[in-house]
């Protein structure tokens, strides 16, 4: 059996000591993000609703590349949105421009009343490419 190995990118630590978890979770050839927030280095949420959702797509974006994954490796997406009527045009804006196709992840969008002073939340699994 394979031994999970945490994964942490640079920054944010506090955020992750403070509630006690892994940034992702390695796996064989498997890493299981964390869902990601908006949240500044401080771990503090993001003001600006649509800057908070770039920034859990940024945040995202560096524990992929802690694992060495880009967003070309991620296969399943998960998020979740506070107020998803009004804020998921402006997911969809960022999406479109991560993911922009054809060959999209699976995703599956989830309605939740309560982040932790957050908006939205995004979580993922990728397959680390191989090296060498």
């Amino acid at each position: 059996m394979t031994k999970p190995i945490p994964v942490f990118p640079k920054g944010r630590q506090e955020l992750y000591k403070k509630n006690r978890y892994s940034a992702a979770i390695r796996s064989g050839d498997l890493l299981f993000v964390s869902g990601q927030v908006g949240s500044r280095e401080d771990g503090s949420p993001e003001a600006d609703i649509a800057a908070q959702i770039r920034l859990a797509f940024d945040n995202l974006g560096a524990v992929l590349a802690a694992a060495g994954c880009t967003f070309r490796d991620v296969i399943d997406v998960t998020s979740f949105h506070v107020d998803p009527e009004n804020h998921v045009g402006m997911m969809m804006a960022v999406k479109d421009e991560i993911f922009p196709g054809p060959d999209y992840p699976n995703w599956t969008a989830v309605g939740v009343t309560w982040l932790s002073g957050f908006h939205f939340e995004i979580k993922a699994i990728a397959r680390i490419p191989a090296t060498g």
